[in-house]
């Protein structure tokens, strides 16, 4: 477990944001809460009943009127012995609160730690208590109703239903190995096999579900590609409304890779700027075009720029740097500039804001098309393991057909545990203490 606490212990922290506001939630957890809130309200609380309350400190010393809501383990959201404090929300009221809630036994919760208990209680699991995290961060309706789709269940069914059917198989196949006078005959093999590419086409589908899901959540990715002094900070400034690069009249000004995070069209992007490509004998600029050239490999959305000077020609070049199967926005900058055979490309102007419109509008349909609506959000952790569990399961399909049942069995073994990585049916301690530090306190 991250905290690197009891579990016994009591935990209170403030459950709203660090902000003046007209109410603020302290919020206490675990087997003293429900003692040390009546001490701090001086009155005892009625179970899932609203009382008015005057919370004091150790010394009587009156800290704020509110109301206090109490819950019984396990029916509450830890688990636990829970009780929320609704108070007024000044911050520095809340923190006394806090105080004096330490002061009768209780300790400031961790990041996450009210989370990682309802996870250890069995009141979420792992991808549900991440999806908390994912809804309170959630920069958009759309990643909102993604991220309330996981914290339902929707993306944990989906994994449990594969993992259960692979578990059924697995009892099956491994009942043959260990029992030699009852073994698996042909026709059976057969319906196995069946069985386990039906799962690896549903697998497969949520993983396509996952990635879109997990670009809901971290946003998408535009890399800015191009000759040297074509205009991409240029661009970059306008897209972001910012002068976040340097823009000379020199060629290969830009000699590093720049991230700028921007809204465009209220999805948000991460713009690349990168250095120019061109042949070169500077070991510097050099090492620029390389990082250039990854930073394509993983871009979600590459934004091609070249010159008006020579639109032709200059997109001519850069077509072979373009990686496959990547969606690609031609843009001619210079607009002012641009010559009248400009066809298949947008042409903009990043000095006068020429054409910008039309390039966000672009952005936009490009990121709508991707996401779509997501079924569920999801993170690098899900694909990763989603990936693995794909990979396996192939192979596993593979050797059933070479009635390699043991090794079969191996691969569905392993398969089953990396679906429960993703749910937190099988995980260790380290990967806990990953997923609930970046929560925020109180959650």
């Amino acid at each position: 477990m991250h905290t690197g606490g009891h579990a016994l212990d009591t935990i209170v922290a403030v459950a709203t944001a660090p902000v003046p506001a007209g109410v603020g939630i302290v919020r206490l957890s675990g087997p003293d809460a429900r003692s040390i809130a009546e001490t701090m309200c001086g009155r005892a609380l009625t179970l899932r009943n609203a009382t008015r309350v005057r919370v004091r400190d150790a010394q009587s010393q009156v800290l704020d009127d509110g109301i206090a809501l109490a819950f019984a383990a396990p029916a509450s959201f830890t688990g636990e012995d829970v009780v929320e404090l609704q108070l007024h929300g000044s911050p520095v009221v809340l923190d006394s609160v806090v105080d004096a809630a330490c002061t009768l036994g209780a300790r400031r919760a961790l990041p996450g730690e009210f989370s990682e208990r309802a996870f250890l209680h069995g009141k979420l699991d792992l991808t549900q208590a991440e999806a908390i995290a994912d809804l309170i961060e959630a920069r958009d309706a759309q990643t909102a109703r993604a991220a309330r789709r996981s914290l339902d269940g929707v993306f944990s069914k989906r994994i449990d239903d594969v993992a259960d059917e692979i578990l059924r198989i697995r009892v099956q196949m491994e009942a043959s190995i260990d029992f030699v006078d009852e073994p698996i005959d042909t026709d059976d093999i057969a319906r196995i096999e069946q069985r386990l590419s039906a799962l690896a086409t549903s697998l497969e589908s949520t993983l396509v579900e996952a990635r879109q899901g997990q670009k809901l959540r971290d946003g998408l990715h535009a890399t800015l590609v191009g000759a040297p002094n074509v205009g991409k900070s240029s661009l970059l400034n306008a897209l972001a409304g910012v002068d976040r690069a340097i823009v000379t009249e020199v060629a290969g000004t830009t000699r590093d890779v720049l991230k700028e995070t921007v809204r465009v069209g209220g999805i948000e992007l991460t713009l690349v700027d990168t250095a120019g490509l061109r042949a070169t004998d500077d070991a510097i600029e050099a090492e620029g075009m390389r990082r250039a050239r990854a930073a394509l490999g993983v871009a979600d959305l590459v934004i091609a720029v070249v010159d008006a000077q020579d639109p032709v020609l200059g997109r001519a070049r850069l077509q072979d740097e373009l990686p496959p199967a990547r969606s690609v926005i031609w843009v001619v900058n210079k607009g002012d500039l641009a010559r009248s055979d400009v066809t298949d490309a947008l042409v903009v102007s990043a000095r006068t804001g020429e054409g910008l419109a039309d390039l966000r509008d672009a952005i936009v349909e490009h990121a709508q098309r991707t996401m779509g609506e997501g079924a569920f959000t999801a993170r690098a952790r899900h694909v990763d393991a989603l990936t693995r569990a794909t990979q396996l399961l192939r192979n596993a399909i593979a050797e059933c057909g070479a009635g390699q049942i043991d090794l079969c069995a191996d691969d569905l073994r392993r398969c089953h545990d990396t679906l429960g990585e993703i749910t937190g049916r099988v995980t260790a301690d380290d990967l806990l203490g990953a997923v609930f530090s970046t929560f925020c306190i109180g959650k």
